[in-house]
């Protein structure tokens, strides 16, 4: 099989591990090799399946060589198109085939680093050893000072995790389900704590020199039973526990059949949106998960974003005055966002704001407006300010936003 053939397994078999995240890393070129991997130096690029792993961006964001070392595996999970028991082409870099076709792609200005994972071949412990193989050479002997994203393999000694993370600038671990028992169900060959055990490790060894970049985990929406609620309340923890920089959220896909999964034609890519939004809220608005869900609310509207709904469910602590209320609380306003809460906070001082004023901060007007006053005045008459109508209107625009992306402009205007 030659490497054009290979590629072409590898990088179709890797598209479902995401890898959306900037650098976050500090590795600089030494002037003697190639490849530059400080946070200015990471470009983007969208992937063509155009599923949505970014808050607000229409594809998913990438700008690494996304690969399997191979697509070979020695586990049946349920989910998983390369399981061992699946009837599909099977492919295997080696690891200078690995450094040829990243070297080939940097010089052709098509990538600033790569991802790097792999199905599990013989052991963890010798599929770690291949891929530590791998990225040593393109370090040592090509040296390539770019970013370097690559999977650990659970279950691999302390001693690989130890070296392969003083290699690489961001390491991952994917807990795959959010519950121990739905990992059991899918993937019985999988261990919970294995997965723990390696973000132990990189958090308490973490630092400029060992994964610089931080780590981060992936998990699968829709294949169990869990509930957004389940599933937030497992990234609240990982986060709180771990440190982690990203919890990747990636609706099932249903490559296989299995009794165990679930009966569907299409990844649930909308539920998987809204766990981005609300991943949002709890890292950059101070929300918590008993803000956004609860026994009674367990999954999230999938007409409105979490923070929209939030705002509905608690309608009687709205609206909110823009000229008086605290910093956390303009945070919680559908609209605003931390830089014009910020840009409110400091404008306020000066002069009273008005309506007008509020696109200049770059408050999207069109749902803020809904939820505030300026001044003590309503957008319109106060007598709008009903649940039902407010949320009939936030529905209306979000479905006309998502059709005006899609439509076709016309040569001709009627």
């Amino acid at each position: 099989m030659d490497l054009k053939e290979k590629l072409t397994i590898l990088t179709e078999s890797a598209k479902y591990d995401v890898s959306c995240s900037s650098s976050g890393s500090n590795r600089v070129s030494d002037k003697t090799g190639i490849g530059n991997a400080a946070s200015c130096g990471i470009c983007h690029s969208f992937a063509s399946d155009g599923r949505c792993h970014s808050f607000a961006s229409d594809g998913r964001c990438i700008s690494l060589l996304k690969i399997l070392m191979t697509n070979s595996c020695i586990y049946d999970c349920k989910y998983c198109l390369n399981r061992k028991s699946n009837d599909i082409k099977r492919a295997v870099f080696t690891p200078e085939e690995i450094c040829e076709v990243t070297i080939n792609f940097y010089r052709r200005n098509y990538i600033e680093g790569l991802f790097l994972s792999s199905g599990i071949i013989k052991s963890p412990d010798y599929t770690m050893e291949l891929m530590i193989k791998a990225i040593s050479m393109l370090r040592n002997k090509y040296h390539f000072g770019g970013y370097i994203h690559a999977k650990a393999i659970p279950g691999a000694s302390e001693m690989l995790l130890k070296v392969l993370g003083n290699l690489v600038d961001r390491l991952s671990a994917n807990i795959e389900l959010p519950t121990e028992k739905g990992l059991k169900l899918l993937a019985p060959n999988k261990n919970k704590g294995d997965v723990s055990k390696i973000m132990h490790y990189v958090k308490d060894n973490r630092s400029r020199h060992y994964v610089p970049a931080g780590q981060s985990t992936q998990m699968i929406v829709g294949a169990s039973q869990e509930s957004d609620l389940d599933i937030m309340e497992k990234s609240s923890h990982m986060y709180n526990k771990y440190d982690l920089k990203r919890v990747f959220y990636s609706a099932y896909v249903p490559v296989n059949k299995d009794s165990l999964l679930p009966s569907i034609e299409k990844p649930p890519l909308r539920r998987e949106n809204r766990l981005y939004q609300a991943d949002w809220l709890l890292r950059f608005y101070n929300f918590k998960v008993s803000d956004l869900l609860d026994k009674d609310n367990p999954n999230f509207n999938i007409l409105i974003d979490p923070k929209a709904d939030y705002a509905l469910r608690h309608i009687d602590e709205f609206p909110k005055e823009i000229n008086k209320c605290s910093y956390y609380d303009l945070l919680k306003v559908p609209g605003i966002g931390v830089t014009s809460a910020k840009r409110i906070i400091s404008c306020r001082r000066n002069f009273v704001i008005k309506f007008d004023d509020l696109k200049r901060m770059g408050v999207v007007l069109k749902r803020a407006k809904y939820f505030i006053t300026c001044s003590g005045k309503y957008f319109t008459n106060y007598d709008f300010f009903r649940k039902d109508f407010i949320e009939h209107n936030l529905i209306l625009e979000d479905n006309f936003s998502k059709a005006s992306n899609v439509m076709q402009l016309s040569l001709f205007n009627e």
